[in-house]
């Protein structure tokens, strides 16, 4: 019985793995396709979230299953933990197609002639993403706990880019509805470091079976 509970449990972490990679595809495909205005990736981009939403419903399942189990409690919190990962990498997936959404619009309009550190917002909020899950994959406390300040960092880049559209809207009326759109992707960007960092606190609570989401001094 215990060998057979292993195993699910195995199964259950490279499901998550395989998702988590396709939420990294996805994101880095996204922000590929606006920077570089390429309408055909934005659409691929919207097309696979589909598999990202299918994966998300197996691994509830196979977490369904394992909990009739009445397992250990250290493996209650994993399979628990590897829920709630699973659902911050679904929304991942849907801030992705997102911004591919904003890129495939953009691609049709003249470019705006503003530069925005908006590659560097990325690079950050990806970086959170992929060391969290290897926190997750390394049962890293240390590790997941050290990410969780750098969401301040993107949520700074957001405001920064926020304020230089808005600027560049009212010297440039007729560039609004093209502002707006970067203005909707930095946002999604904003919000994938917020589902990393709520990945990174779900790995201290699988780690230290302590909840620190709403603590101050994380």
């Amino acid at each position: 019985m215990e060998n057979h509970f292993e195993t699910g449990i195995e199964n259950l972490r490279q499901k998550l793995l395989l998702m988590a990679s396709h939420a990294e595809k996805s994101v880095n495909e996204a922000v590929q396709s606006l920077m570089q205005r390429n309408h055909d990736l934005a659409v691929k981009v919207r097309n696979d979230d589909d598999a990202i939403d299918r994966l998300e419903v197996e691994i509830d399942d196979m977490a369904i299953q394992l909990l009739t189990k009445a397992p250990l409690a250290s493996n209650l919190r994993l399979v628990t933990v590897a829920m709630k990962i699973s659902q911050n990498l679904e929304r991942i997936g849907d801030e992705a197609t997102k911004i591919a959404k904003r890129a495939r619009d953009l691609a049709q309009e003249p470019p705006i002639k503003t530069e925005l550190d908006l590659p560097r917002m990325a690079g950050l909020s990806l970086a959170m993403v992929k060391d969290s899950l290897d926190s997750f994959v390394h049962r890293d406390s240390a590790a997941a706990r050290a990410i969780i300040p750098r969401d301040k960092e993107v949520d700074a880049l957001n405001k920064q880019i926020h304020q230089q559209l808005t600027q560049h809207m009212t010297s440039h009326p007729d560039a609004i509805a093209r502002c707006l759109h970067w203005i909707v992707a930095a946002k999604s960007l904003e919000r994938i470091a917020d589902h990393a960092k709520n990945i990174a606190e779900e790995v201290v609570y699988l780690c230290d079976a302590q909840d620190i989401r709403h603590a101050q001094g994380k």
